[in-house]
């Protein structure tokens, strides 16, 4: 299986994604968090970070529950470019 590189629309939706986890994590610790969602504290800081863009769906959802935040929430932050959504 030949795996394309991500377009930089998926790349900037990721570091979104991220950031909105990272917010979302508060006053939390990153090894708390990661552990409670069973992932790795690694790759949660790389999904904080933007350096895993398309996390799986799974992990999504797991950071969603942990966290109390919708999962709706998350996919909207994923969908919209900031920048286009401003009014002129």
């Amino acid at each position: 299986m030949v795996r394309h590189p991500l377009a930089p629309e998926q790349i900037e939706a990721g570091r979104r994604l991220g950031g909105a986890l990272r917010s979302a994590r508060a006053g939390r610790s990153l090894v708390e968090v990661a552990l409670a969602a069973e992932i790795s504290p690694e790759t949660l800081r790389k999904i904080e970070t933007g350096r895993l863009p398309t996390p799986a769906f799974g992990t999504v959802v797991r950071l969603s529950e942990v966290l109390g935040v919708p999962l709706s929430e998350l996919a909207f932050v994923w969908r919209t470019d900031p920048a286009l959504s401003k009014v002129s």
